[in-house]
């Protein structure tokens, strides 16, 4: 597995790829934001981790500009903690989100999950698409589209539409959604799944302020429509 560092403090880089290297993952790196997306395009990382503020092009610039060709998942480096901060992230289309200091194994931990839901997209078998009304889902490439034309999903707004397509009609508070996708304890980021339905409900839903698939339960959580 390929993983891209990109931070502007060389001895962070210089720390993090030393112990995944351990770890066994191939690294390369990066200094800044154009850097970042040029890498992205030539070397074809399995995953990116990227600090959000760098001199040239900061770090949601260069996510935005990496969304439009690529859903590689990507972790956000910010010393800001502000909740407002990490929605930001998401907003731009990142996958996870890490605010500095951080503990090495926590980032080791986050990586192996993004990579092993990718993993297991691709690995998939039980069906190659998933069909209900106008949203459909082909599983072997993980794209999603709308009434035939395809929508840029990140690789996390893809685990969420799959996960609430396969349990139809049935909700799911937050905190459930937070456990089953992220797959650890993000109890501080709540409304990070209030903004992975927003983007996909923009995406998916012919009018998002009155949506017809991805609903939400008053007071319990969200569901999809059948």
């Amino acid at each position: 597995m390929k993983i891209l560092v990109v931070d502007d403090e060389a001895l962070l880089v210089k720390g993090i790829r030393f112990n995944l290297q351990n770890e066994g993952y191939e690294v390369i790196t990066g200094g800044d934001g154009l850097e970042a997306v040029r890498l992205v395009k030539d070397q074809a990382p399995d995953l990116v981790i990227l600090d959000v503020m760098m001199p040239g092009m900061d770090g949601l610039t260069a996510c935005d500009k990496i969304r439009e060709f690529s859903d590689v998942p990507i972790i956000l480096l910010t010393a800001k903690a502000d909740d407002m901060d990490k929605l930001m992230g998401f907003d731009h289309g990142a996958d996870d989100y890490l605010t500095k200091p951080f503990n090495i194994l926590e980032l080791k931990a986050r990586i192996r999950a993004l990579l092993r839901r990718a993993n297991a997209g691709e690995k998939k078998h039980t069906a190659n698409t998933l069909t209900i009304g106008s949203i459909s889902l082909d599983l072997d490439a993980r794209n999603a589209y709308r009434s035939g034309v395809l929508a840029d999903l990140t690789a996390k707004e893809f685990d969420v539409i799959e996960f609430l397509m396969r349990n139809p009609n049935r909700v799911y508070s937050r905190e459930a959604l937070l456990d089953t996708i992220w797959a650890y304890e993000y109890r501080s980021d709540i409304r990070t799944v209030d903004v992975h339905i927003r983007r996909l409900r923009e995406k998916l839903e012919e009018n998002p302020a009155e949506p017809k698939y991805i609903l939400t339960k008053w007071g319990v959580g969200y569901y999809f429509r059948k």
